[in-house]
């Protein structure tokens, strides 16, 4: 603890030193030494003006020295034009892409002169058409309502929300932003599976409870989903719906172990665990074991909350596995509110380099499939489709809703807003602004009245760029966008609709046995709603799938 005090705020000190020995040199030997007293003396000044101000907790943490990352990026043009545009440095966002987020958080000028950055001829570009007959939008707090038939308290979601995030991953002051920014801006806060905190609650911003296999939050002694757990937090009035998690993007299939000495009171109360102790969190859920038993569980939990939305979050793998889910409604009656659906593509600070690398897919293959999955059976329009992954601009939210979704969530963009610089020490506990450490003293750099504006502000103008989008195709509504709004270049001299490249099916086209496409031929027949097994073996038939 020392150690890491001394290495942070070791310029300070040296400054502070440095200005005693000047002070004493210029009384002792003369004015000779001012070159030293005078810079020495106004480096401590802005040091403690720094630990003092609230905007940017890496000068709280960092005090003198965290100040030249602000003079580098003020430099104009040629250094700050690297910062914002190089992207070799092999993060998960673009420096472009997190200098958006910056700039709506801090109610700045989005506006870049001398056009786009992007090589609009590269393999991958895409764009969304515009209309010559625009439309203009005035209210761009734009909802989708969740809640299906069985549903006795829907919910009137916002479009754009902040995605699963749970408390010890992010800091106490982190969780309170965010909270507090939903709280201002009207939109939803995921818990994320590590239950649902005080600092969730403290300033009355709406919720999604994540639930996961280790059922933090409403679990018994020996780790098993507990009904009496479930039903005291559930029924609060902050939360607004119920997901489960069947598997996350970053890391699909991979359970985890949070250590016992990381398991603080806070974290302990939070998750309904001992405080000290291994927290684990299985790869696989206890309250059901098929897809039939996770139709009826997700029945159970709507009694219990009193008719909240209750639905689940998966990122797809084995194709027949989700068909299993699908056909599981059919047989039951009984349907989700909602469907999330995480791309491979997200992240997270838990998991091995292999699995968020190579495990999953992808949010667009993932999206779609599960959007036509819901067409096909006929139930798209009683089911509603959340997305998440790598989603940070106005423009990811509307290639998304091409694609199906009917809302976003946002884990990064959000830890940007907040004041995250990817340093990518998540795991480390020394978290250079406060965000995803449990530190005491790194996370008071973090001031929640501060940071809860930049919330809300990114919320707020990413939703009105987003309009902007829309008025310039002839759109009013993001549940208007469909797939062929959107085109993607596929070599220098090709260009596809989305459409072309993620066809969809006809209303009820499963129903019928009508596949359309090779992904359903093979693999729906595969699918049983009594297991997630497939009825016979698949390996011959699968390595047809993607040839």
């Amino acid at each position: 603890m020392i150690n890491m005090f001394v290495s942070r705020y070791a310029v300070l000190i040296a400054v502070i030193l440095a200005s005693v020995l000047g002070v004493y040199l210029f009384v002792t030997q003369g004015r000779n030494w001012l070159f030293l007293v005078v810079p020495a003396v106004l480096l401590s000044l802005l040091g403690f003006y720094d630990l003092l101000q609230t905007r940017h907790s890496i000068r709280r943490n960092y005090p003198v020295i965290g100040n030249l990352r602000f003079l580098l990026e003020s430099i104009r043009p040629e250094i700050r034009q690297y910062f914002l545009e190089n992207d070799n440095d092999n993060l998960p966002f673009s420096r472009a892409q997190r200098s958006i987020v910056y700039q709506r958080a801090k109610q700045q000028i989005d506006k870049r002169p001398f056009g786009t950055i992007e090589n609009v001829y590269a393999d991958g570009y895409e764009w969304v058409n515009h209309s010559m007959q625009p439309t203009e939008i005035n209210n761009t707090n734009f909802r989708v309502s969740v809640g299906g038939t069985d549903c006795t308290q829907p919910y009137e979601l916002s479009v754009f929300n902040i995605s699963a995030m749970s408390f010890g991953a992010l800091s106490a002051n982190a969780v309170r932003s965010l909270n507090s920014g939903a709280a201002k801006g009207g939109f939803a806060h995921d818990t994320g599976e590590g239950g649902i905190s005080t600092y969730h609650l403290e300033h009355g911003g709406d919720l999604i409870w994540n639930i996961g296999s280790g059922y933090f939050g409403c679990r018994d002694a020996d780790g098993n989903f507990s009904e009496t757990e479930f039903e005291k937090r559930a029924c609060h009035p902050n939360v607004k719906m119920i997901e489960i998690k069947l598997s996350q993007g970053a890391k699909p299939g991979h359970g985890g172990v949070l250590p016992g000495p990381k398991v603080t009171q806070e974290i302990a109360d939070a998750r309904g665990v001992p405080v000290g102790q291994d927290c684990n969190s299985p790869a696989n859920h206890s309250a059901f074991t098929t897809p039939i038993e996770l139709m009826y569980f997700i029945q159970r939990l709507r009694g219990l909350s009193k008719g909240k939305p209750v639905g689940f979050k998966l990122c797809i793998g084995h194709p027949w596995e989700w068909f299993a889910i699908a056909k599981a409604m059919l047989e039951t009656g009984i349907k989700p509110d909602f469907i999330v659906v995480d791309g491979s593509e997200g992240g997270t600070g838990a998991a091995p380099v292999e699995f968020a690398d190579h495990m999953g897919v992808p949010l667009k293959e993932g999206l779609r499939l599960v959007h036509n999955t819901l067409v096909g059976i006929g139930l798209r329009q009683q089911i509603k489709i959340g997305a998440s992954g790598k989603i940070i601009s106005a423009f990811d939210l509307l290639r998304t809703f091409s694609l199906g979704a009917d809302w976003c969530n946002s884990a990064r963009g959000f830890m940007f807003a907040v004041g995250c610089i990817q340093a990518q020490a998540c795991h480390t506990g020394r978290c250079p602004t406060g965000v995803a450490t449990q530190d005491p003293v790194r996370q008071k750099a973090l001031v929640v009245e501060d940071k809860s504006d930049r919330v809300h502000n990114f919320h707020h103008n990413t939703l009105q760029a987003l309009a902007e989008l829309l008025e310039a195709a002839g759109l009013r509504h993001p549940a208007q966008l469909k797939a062929h709004h959107v085109v993607r270049r596929i070599s220098n001299s090709e260009v596809k609709l989305l459409s072309a490249i993620y066809p969809e099916l006809d209303e009820g086209d499963l129903l019928i046995e009508k596949y359309k496409f090779k992904i359903f031929e093979l693999a729906w027949p595969l699918a049983q709603a009594h297991s997630f097994e497939p009825r016979y073996s698949v390996d011959t038939l699968m390595s047809r799938a993607y040839s």
